[in-house]
């Protein structure tokens, strides 16, 4: 009955197949992780451009090489748990040969049967043997490819930590710069800001501090009718020999002012709050304050001032000094401004 019940075992015993799947999962990871491997090193030889990239590449890297390691400890269980099922088949094997075997010894059962069995028992022993000292040797290539990813993420890690370090120090050359930028810019205001003055002194002796003509702020005011015939835009004779001594002041200051500061003499055009009929040659004040303001623009340059160093605007009523309607106010607000700015 023994010798039964031990036939029918081995007809439904098969161990080969599960030995298959086994072997071939495992060099279907290994050759993934092979593949993984060339890729990193790819990926890992590119110079690093550009912090946020930099720190999301690496970021990435990182964690798809933690779940490598995640996937690749997984097959590691797997195998040993293949290895520990063989182990355990082996041993109910060897336990199965040796009471055969005593079997044998007592005379008891069918003496060829039981040889028989023993040979059997001895080659399937060999096999999960050879089974198991292969599975053992993929555990220890298993064990030098994860100890591998360590390393490599080890590496992984000095890089970015070497790129966050680079980046602290490139920001605190970025806030150096900018404190320089910023020291310079105000030198250069500073120097504008001189050259304005004399600027300014010079037009107020050449011109002999007219009443109609002051200064306002950071800007020197002309009184349109010191320039202009009432709603035109042609100079007259006397804004003609003021704009002269406005050029010849500009010529002098052009030659002055160092190359490096980009300066400018910006002429505003400004009117009244009185609308114009709009049958006239102007059809509103807009027109009217960016005509007077180019007109002047345009006698400057025809006296030698350099033309890229002149801008002109209008402004229409819409930028006055004074309130009210009485005629006094109005004569105010109907002005040119000229102010000495930065481009």
């Amino acid at each position: 009955m023994a010798l039964a019940r031990n036939r029918r075992r081995e007809r439904g015993v098969d161990y080969w197949p599960g030995f298959v799947d086994a072997l071939s999962t495992l060099l279907l990871a290994i050759m993934f992780l092979l593949t993984v491997f060339v890729l990193a090193q790819f990926v890992l030889s590119r110079e690093i451009t550009g912090r946020d990239e930099v720190l999301t590449r690496l970021n990435n890297q990182i964690s798809e090489l933690t779940e490598l390691l995640a996937l690749e400890q997984g097959n590691k269980q797997d195998i040993e748990d293949t290895l520990a099922n063989l182990q355990s088949t082996l041993a109910v094997s060897e336990q199965e040969r040796t009471r055969l075997q005593a079997l044998l010894d007592a005379g008891t059962g069918s003496s060829s049967a039981a040889n028989s069995r023993i040979g059997t028992l001895t080659g399937e022993l060999d096999a999960e043997k050879q089974v198991s000292a292969r599975a053992a040797s993929q555990i220890e290539l298993l064990n030098q490819q994860i100890a591998a990813l360590r390393a490599q993420i080890a590496s992984v890690e000095t890089a970015l930590q070497a790129s966050e370090a680079k980046d602290a120090s490139s920001q605190v050359r970025i806030a150096d710069l900018g404190r320089r930028l910023n020291v310079a810019l105000a030198q250069r205001v500073q120097e504008l800001n001189r050259y304005r003055s004399d600027f300014f002194g010079r037009l107020r002796e050449i011109l002999s501090d007219r009443e109609n003509i002051r200064i306002v702020g950071d800007r020197f005011v002309f009184q349109s009718e010191v320039l202009f015939p009432s709603g035109g835009n042609d100079l007259n004779p006397a804004g003609q020999a003021e704009m002269e001594k406005l050029a010849m002041a500009l010529i002098d200051l052009a030659k002055e002012i160092p190359a490096e500061i980009n300066w400018v003499l910006r002429v505003d055009g400004h009117t009244d709050n009185v609308p114009l009929a709009g049958t006239g040659r102007f059809a509103d004040n807009w027109e009217l304050s960016s005509a007077r303001a180019t007109s002047v623009v345009k006698f400057l340059i025809s006296k030698g001032v350099p033309a890229n160093r002149l801008v002109a605007a209008g402004f229409g009523e819409y930028q006055p000094i004074a309130e009210g309607d009485t005629p006094e106010v109005r004569s105010q607000n109907r002005r040119i401004e000229l102010k000495l700015t930065e481009r």
